[in-house]
C-alpha cells in the first residue's frame, strides 16, 4: 500500500488518519524539537495540546541528555507504559518529534512499529532543526 507524502500542510489529516487507522491510538500529534505544536489529530485541543507538548519535549530533552552523557548516539524512541495508555515518542532525522497515546490495551510491538513507519515517512518532508552548537569549556 503507498503511502502519502507527509508535509506539514497535510499533516492533521495523516495524523487523524493514523489514529483511526491503527487500534488502540487515542491522539497523535508532531512537534519542534523545542515543543511547538506542528500538527495534531481532530481530538486534541488547545489545553491538551499544550500539555502533552511539555511533557514531550521535556521527555525528549531528558533522553538527549542521557544519550549525551552514556555516548550512546540519539534518541529513537522514548516509551511511556501508564496503567491505562501508553504514550509514544519517536524523532525523525530531521528533529521533528512524532507523539501517540494509545489506550492502555494496544499491543505495543504493533505501536512500535506504526510509530516507526510514520516517522520514517515523515523525516523527509517535515522541517530541519538543527542541534545547538555544543558547548566547549575552555580552560585558562
Amino acid at each position: 500500500m503507498a503511502h502519502p507524502t507527509v508535509t506539514t500542510d497535510n499533516l492533521p489529516d495523516l495524523l487523524d488518519d493514523l489514529v483511526d487507522r491503527v487500534p488502540g491510538a487515542e491522539l497523535a500529534m508532531v512537534l519542534s524539537p523545542d515543543g511547538l505544536l506542528l500538527g495534531a489529530s481532530r481530538n486534541v485541543g488547545h489545553e491538551l495540546a499544550d500539555q502533552i507538548s511539555s511533557v514531550a519535549a521535556g521527555l525528549q530533552a531528558l533522553a538527549l541528555a542521557t544519550c549525551r552523557e552514556y555516548g550512546s548516539g540519539n534518541v529513537r524512541q522514548i516509551i511511556v507504559q501508564m496503567w491505562r495508555a501508553f504514550m509514544f515518542i519517536a524523532t525523525t532525522r530531521g528533529g521533528a518529534i512524532l507523539t501517540i497515546r494509545f489506550s492502555g490495551e494496544a499491543d505495543a510491538g504493533d505501536i512500535a512499529y506504526e510509530v516507526a513507519l510514520f516517522a520514517g515517512q515523515a523525516e523527509n518532508n517535515l522541517p530541519v532543526y538543527l542541534e545547538p552548537a555544543a558547548l566547549h569549556s575552555t580552560s585558562g
